[in-house]
């Protein structure tokens, strides 16, 4: 509205003086000529805008949308012109009067026209400079509706990833629950088939990483304690059916316990870890470090190799490549993972920039 009102005011801005010897008539008919053009102009810019851009142009309708316009423009050319002329008639004799002393080679008046009679009656048949205001009107009206469609259409396309890769990122997650539960409830079947007393405070842990799993990573972020503890859980649950020739040492530093990070990002490496790091026969060593400040975290994991026909068979996991797609959706350009196998031992490296 406010860009309205200036541009309505600016043919009062460039002719702010009437000059002296100009009739009332004449001036009436000028005023009334801006008010008649710029109806016709406002009322364009919204057919324009409204209906002919969003039904002709965006639907591939240039043809129609091309002759409309045209249309609209020779109608604009007349139209306000024959309403202005029934509503305000010009005063021919108060023209031909001013024509007279002009060629009588009066005064002209202070930013009066010039001596051109003629040229004087046409600056107020009708709005100065009507065939590039409209023009004028009509370029920008096309140019703000389509950069609001293409803005709208960058909207959409931004939802449409945004809604394609938390559908991915739940597959995802999907993907962590069955094949870490699956090996869990292996280990508590062991604890059970023996009588172990360790049965009952297993299936506590179990219940305890359940309900993190179903209820917690729901949400894009968790609290970086709540994977500290997800993780002591986990590792609780495989010591215990595991001898004293297993080495497990979990360090977490952290700066803030309130450090958000993405669910469940870590437990691959340590569920691989477990998996290919250990053995019952000699002595092996799982050495597990997160650190975490406000502004990274940082995650390792070394362990043993223990050569079996699983580690060639499948010497990462799917939970590892799981990670490394996680990773790639939810921080690109703000991780690196390294992940290096010198055939002694299995190095993990993560680290992620929270900002």
């Amino acid at each position: 509205m406010a860009a309205w009102v200036c541009f309505f005011l600016l043919p009062y801005i460039f002719y702010p003086q009437q000059p002296k010897d100009i009739p009332d008539t004449i001036s009436k008919h000028f005023h009334t000529s801006l008010i008649v053009n710029d109806i016709f102009l406002l009322l364009f810019y919204y057919f324009n805008t409204l209906i002919l851009i969003p039904k002709l142009l965006f639907k591939q309708k240039s043809v129609w949308y091309t002759l409309i316009n045209i249309a609209c423009f020779i109608a604009f050319l007349y139209i306000p012109k024959m309403i202005v002329d029934y509503i305000s008639p010009e005063n021919i004799d108060a023209l031909q009067q001013m024509r007279n002393m002009r060629r009588g080679g009066g005064p002209r008046p202070q930013g009066g026209p010039p001596p051109n009679g003629g040229a004087f009656s046409r600056r107020f048949n009708f709005f100065p400079w009507s065939y590039a205001v409209f023009l004028l009107v009509y370029t920008i009206g096309t140019c703000i509706s389509v950069m609001q469609r293409w803005r709208q259409t960058e909207r959409n396309k931004q939802e449409i990833e945004n809604e394609k890769l938390n559908t991915e990122l739940s597959f995802l997650r999907s993907q962590v629950n069955p094949h870490f539960l699956f090996n869990t409830l292996n280990n508590i079947y062991s604890l059970a088939s023996v009588r172990s007393e360790q049965t009952a405070p297993a299936v506590m842990k179990l219940s305890s990483i359940m309900r993190y799993i179903l209820s917690e990573t729901q949400t894009n972020l968790v609290p970086i304690q709540q994977e500290i503890d997800f993780i002591k859980n986990f590792i609780d649950l495989h010591l215990v059916r595991l001898t004293d020739k297993v080495h497990v040492n979990f360090t977490a530093d952290t700066a803030n316990e309130n450090t958000q990070i993405a669910p469940l990002l870590f437990i691959s490496f340590v569920e691989n870890a477990f998996k290919y790091g250990i053995s019952t026969k000699e002595t092996t060593d799982i050495d597990i470090k997160l650190s975490a400040t406000t502004e990274k975290v940082s995650f390792s994991v070394i362990n043993s190799i223990i050569k079996t026909e699983n580690t060639i068979h499948d010497k990462t996991g799917i939970g590892i490549n799981n990670v490394k797609r996680r990773l790639e959706l939810l921080y690109p350009d703000k991780h690196t993972l390294s992940v290096v196998d010198n055939g002694n031992k299995f190095i993990v490296h993560l680290d992620i920039l929270l900002k």
